[in-house]
């Protein structure tokens, strides 16, 4: 059998198995106690079931094990081994609501221990002739702060149905392409392939999460996926496919909603630590009223058109011209930031009452 023929089926497996969990758990979600209830934060109504991330998990974590055993590829195991662990801790808090400092000890952990099983990675290099290099110690420290950031911002902008399976989707299948592009050899490696696999899980989940979703997410999906999306960005950056500042701007729907949120409820004062629905993407889908259709398809659907009209050219441009990448960065963040402080990202709103909110 050929390379791609055992590729394709190996996707379409992944696929098919990550719905298969996902629709089991949407049928057991009652006694799996995996319901989400509505509350201040939500962009929903109803009572819906929820962890049906477990399905990416799953089905993700079963095809990079196919793809570690074959090449001996032992790193992947250890990424894998450490996204279960981060699993487990989402899972159990969908289940039951763990304290905030237990999930962010352990995605503290978590981050430390695949930096430290890549070992050297290459310095972040700010081009366009500043000659100025992050590397050792500072840099480890840097990509820890964006490693947990990174999990907790995905899980934040996991407020709407498909939003966040649609980005990660983006990001795996983009990074993908222009490693492919840059360098044709990428496509033998078991990190090219398991890109492809977690998107093909996500996608399998997509089908009863897409607008209006059957099952959502849940933290078991969001923090696993997050995490695998950084290693494999990692893993891409020290095979020397990609650089830092190309997933940088895959990623900058999801990091400039967050960001100026976070940054916009510390100055007006807000708790910013608690839950909230004042991110741009939830305002967003409140001015477009009505069922999921006219609200969260819509928002899911521009976000779609963004990442692929707008970011994914400028990752491409840093890709094909690294010297011009901080411009190129420039470019691509700063609608991003004025769009979302026109939307009002994290500023502080009246409570709506329920015939107002955005049904889910």
């Amino acid at each position: 059998m050929s390379l791609l023929l055992t590729l394709l089926v190996l996707l379409a497996t992944t696929a098919l198995l990550a719905y298969g969990v996902a629709a089991w758990i949407l049928r057991r979600a009652e006694a799996l106690r995996l319901v989400q209830m509505p509350n201040h934060r939500s962009s929903h109504l109803r009572p819906t079931p929820t962890g049906g991330g477990l399905g990416i998990v799953v089905a993700g974590s079963l095809a990079g094990i196919a793809l570690v055993v074959l090449p001996g590829w032992m790193v992947g195991g250890v990424a894998l081994g450490l996204a279960a662990l981060l699993a487990v801790v989402g899972l159990r808090d969908d289940v039951a609501h763990l304290p905030a400092r237990v999930r962010f000890g352990v995605q503290v952990v978590v981050c430390v221990g695949l930096l430290v099983v890549l070992g050297d990675l290459p310095a972040l290099a700010l081009s366009g002739g500043l000659g100025f290099q992050v590397t050792g110690w500072v840099l480890f420290g840097l990509l820890l702060l964006v490693g947990v950031w990174w999990i907790n911002l995905f899980n934040f902008m996991d407020g709407i149905d498909g939003i966040a399976g649609m980005q990660a989707v983006f990001m795996l299948l983009a990074g993908a392409a222009m490693a492919m592009w840059a360098v044709p050899e990428a496509i033998y490696s078991p990190v090219w392939m398991l890109m492809l696999c977690v998107a093909a899980a996500t996608a399998g989940f997509l089908l009863l999460n897409w607008p209006p979703a059957k099952i959502f997410m849940g933290d078991v999906g969001s923090t696993w996926l997050a995490f695998m999306v950084f290693a494999l960005a990692l893993l891409s950056v020290q095979a020397g496919w990609l650089s830092y500042v190309v997933w940088l701007v895959l990623g900058a729907v999801f990091v400039t909603d967050a960001t100026v949120t976070l940054l916009t409820r510390m100055l007006h004062g807000e708790r910013w630590y608690e839950a909230h629905r004042s991110h741009a993407y939830q305002r967003l889908s409140r001015r477009w009223k009505g069922d999921r259709k006219a609200g969260h398809r819509s928002v899911t659907l521009l976000v779609v058109a963004v990442n692929g009209l707008w970011l994914a050219p400028w990752a491409w441009a840093c890709v094909q011209w690294p010297a011009g990448s901080v411009a190129f960065v420039v470019a691509a963040y700063l609608p991003l930031v004025l769009a979302a402080l026109w939307l009002g990202a994290g500023r502080p709103e009246p409570c709506l009452p329920d015939n107002q909110r955005v049904r889910s």
